[in-house]
């Protein structure tokens, strides 16, 4: 398919009148939030043509409306607790190149290509880590793997070429490598950076390297209060976190939490007094996440049973309404991102050793990037059975293929002839998938529950086979 020279130069024409318009509209918002952000939610309306972000856009405007509510709250302290370099250097690179720049080049390279594309690329610069957490796949591992800086480098370049300006680490623990993280960084800043870590090796320095770049974002994992974090990732383990989180907030740095859930913690994790603790301490976002038994000797009595993933479900949607925290549950929140993120339609995961696999937790691949390009791995057999397949369950709170619906991971690893790309102990998918088969069958009848509670006028053919 051609693309039209002059269609092109007229949808950056006006990409660029868009990005100095919203520059702009920053410029004047920044010098009196309070009064002048109902302006620039006004200015997003206008700009979101096709009302993607009509409801998100409205809701939020209802919500600043409310002096006291959370959200008003929330968007205030990114005014009043963030460096206003560090909070001008996110909203370039977020809201004007990630979600106008980079969409238009996404939309195209989807509709030529016919696969996904993704918003996100999550990769692992190493496999090596510092702590060695019960249940996790990386533990133990002895020969660490790391990504290259010039295949690093790569990665970037190709993602930004197909409009991808949001690049998310995890590991192994990335900071192990936090000087060519910082390289990264001032290279590349027109992309914006999170990292999933432990933070037990952030210090003083390098939260002042943070704030001189002003790219960088940590989620930092943590698992409930000291007693359930060290449980899982060590003694003292949860001092660090307190540490660094200090550090960061002190310095107004924005940075948020990771939290995984399982069957020990989660009555910690979804209660109302550990929300208000990790929002003390300065968290204004936080990713939870249930546990996955990935990985030959993977302990799966910290499943999470289906009431406790039900509980979760009906706390975080609760706290969206109190609290002044941006939170994302990567389950549960199914309904909301229409099913399946993974295998390239949001984010794609790229591991240590250069596997392209289509999720952070299905450790299947049929491409390296030593071999080829982020674009063919799109179009590789295993990403596009993704891609044929999404979503894979009609009920959106079973969006998963391996935790919901283990049969359909299974169909798609055999059917494109992916192989398993764990470092340590490689894994058949129907191993694997025979871990979660009965967790999906308790599932089902509950989250047929809940979707009929809040979706009472749809009508589900299957909810599970």
């Amino acid at each position: 398919m051609k693309t039209n020279t002059n269609t092109v130069k007229k949808g950056t024409i006006k990409q660029s009148v868009q990005s100095f318009g919203l520059r702009r509209l920053f410029d004047y918002v920044d010098s009196n939030p309070e009064r002048n952000i109902p302006l620039l939610l006004k200015y997003l309306r206008k700009l979101d043509k096709n009302e993607s972000l009509k409801k998100q856009l409205e809701s939020i405007h209802q919500s600043f409306q409310d002096k006291n509510g959370n959200w008003h709250q929330l968007i205030m302290k990114l005014f009043t607790e963030i460096d206003p370099k560090v909070r001008r250097t996110i909203f370039e690179n977020f809201a004007i190149n990630t979600n106008i720049k980079g969409r238009v080049i996404r939309n195209e390279l989807q509709e030529q290509h016919n696969c996904n594309i993704p918003f996100a690329i999550l990769m692992d610069p190493t496999s090596a880590c510092n702590l060695h957490c019960i249940g996790c796949w990386a533990a133990g591992y002895h020969n660490k793997q790391n990504l290259s800086l010039e295949t690093w480098n790569s990665i970037i370049e190709q993602g930004k070429s197909m409009g991808v300006h949001w690049f998310i680490y995890s590991g192994g623990e990335p900071l192990v490598r936090k000087k060519d993280i910082i390289k990264m960084c001032e290279k590349h800043s027109d992309c914006m950076f999170l990292s999933f870590t432990n933070g037990n090796l952030i210090d003083e320095k390098f939260a002042d390297e943070m704030l001189r770049v002003k790219n960088f974002i940590p989620a930092i994992s943590v698992e409930g209060y000291a007693e359930e974090t060290d449980a899982r990732r060590g003694e003292g383990c949860y001092a660090a976190v307190v540490r660094a989180m200090n550090i960061l907030k002190e310095k107004k740095l924005l940075f948020g939490i990771s939290c995984c859930y399982t069957s020990q913690n989660v009555d910690v994790i979804g209660s109302e007094a550990y929300f208000d603790d990790m929002i003390g301490k300065g968290a204004m976002f936080a990713w939870f996440f249930t546990y996955i038994p990935v990985g030959v000797d993977a302990a799966t009595d910290l499943i999470a049973r289906p009431e406790q993933r039900a509980f979760m479900y009906r706390q975080i949607r609760q706290f969206r309404k109190t609290k002044p925290i941006f939170t994302i549950d990567f389950w549960n929140d199914g309904e909301y991102s229409k099913g399946c993120l993974a295998g390239g339609r949001q984010y794609l995961h790229i591991n240590a050793n250069g596997d392209i696999e289509p999720c952070a937790f299905i450790h299947y691949s049929d491409s390296n990037i030593k071999d080829k390009t982020i674009l063919e791995a799109c179009q590789s057999p295993l990403f596009m059975e993704y891609h044929r397949n999404q979503p894979f369950n009609e009920n959106l709170l079973m969006p998963c293929p391996l935790l919901d619906n283990p049969h359909r991971l299974i169909n798609m690893v055999e059917k494109s002839g992916a192989k398993s790309t764990d470092m340590q102990h490689p894994e058949n998918v129907r191993q694997l998938c025979g871990k979660c088969f009965h967790v999906a069958q308790e599932w089902s009848p509950v989250a047929y529950e809940l979707w009929e509670k809040s979706h009472p006028k749809e009508q589900l053919s299957t909810v599970h086979d």
